[in-house]
């Protein structure tokens, strides 16, 4: 039989995939944003085919939604699922952990110096307030863990969930004091890892993960509220400013 070249296409389509998911993370792309595939393809310079595929990818991860006569749009933010999917991931995250620290300690020789790596760029990118970079490197972080755990299906598991969590990492992330701590703590996860102590590894890691989920939630909400705020104010001066333009 004879072999014929592959199709690139699916490398392209993921690399669409991967820039939209940057530009919502990064809001560049806000909720409500119309995703209009022509624009979208000539913004990314690529034909309307991997768009079109790379949009179907976002509403099957949950970052994109049909609204009726505008279209598909960027997902709206809800706090409430935010955190039932970080409760989610605490499971996966303390089970990932504390199967890392049962590898090592079963066999000291395997290599964890990902995770320091990690540690170390995120948090130099997060004292230089880079904080696209710093998220990039709390994912590979929790990447490495999960790679550690030696169970694939862990990881495939992490990664479905993926993008909805790294649009999200950079509201807490704005908070130098959280940020800072956020690396305390998986340095707290690694040093657990590394010393093979499965509970304590577990315990850490399931802890990181709710307490960045309560305080993603609570952000979202006071910054829904903040909005609402200014909004209801922006109202309530253009209303005072048309009654006395009608007195005059």
């Amino acid at each position: 039989m004879e072999l014929r070249a592959l199709d690139s296409r699916p490398v392209l389509i993921d690399q669409v995939y991967e820039r939209l998911v940057d530009a919502i993370a990064a809001g560049a792309l806000p909720p409500g944003h119309r995703l209009r595939q022509e624009q979208l393809a000539a913004d990314l310079g690529v034909s309307r085919q991997p768009v079109s595929h790379a949009l179907a990818m976002l509403k099957n991860a949950g970052l994109a939604v049909e609204q009726g006569v505008r279209g598909l749009v960027v997902a709206p933010v809800d706090p409430d699922r935010l955190h039932q999917l970080f409760q989610v991931r605490a499971v996966l995250d303390g089970l990932a952990a504390g199967l890392a620290a049962g590898r090592v300690a079963a066999d000291p020789s395997i290599d964890t110096s990902e995770l320091q790596s990690c540690i170390e760029h995120g948090f130099a990118a997060e004292l230089g307030r880079d904080i696209a970079t710093a998220v990039d490197w709390d994912m590979r972080f929790h990447a490495a863990v999960n790679a550690l755990s030696g169970n694939p299906v862990l990881s495939e598991v992490a990664e479905a969930q993926r993008p909805q969590i790294r649009r999200v990492m950079v509201v807490i992330k704005f908070d130098p004091a959280i940020a800072e701590r956020i690396w305390r703590e998986h340095a707290g996860i690694a040093d657990a890892i590394r010393a093979g102590d499965v509970e304590k590894a577990g315990t850490r890691a399931r802890e990181h993960a709710l307490k960045a989920g309560e305080e993603t939630r609570q952000r979202l909400i006071d910054q829904a509220r903040s909005i609402a705020g200014k909004l209801n104010k922006g109202t309530k001066r253009h209303a005072t400013r048309s009654r006395s333009a009608r007195a005059v």
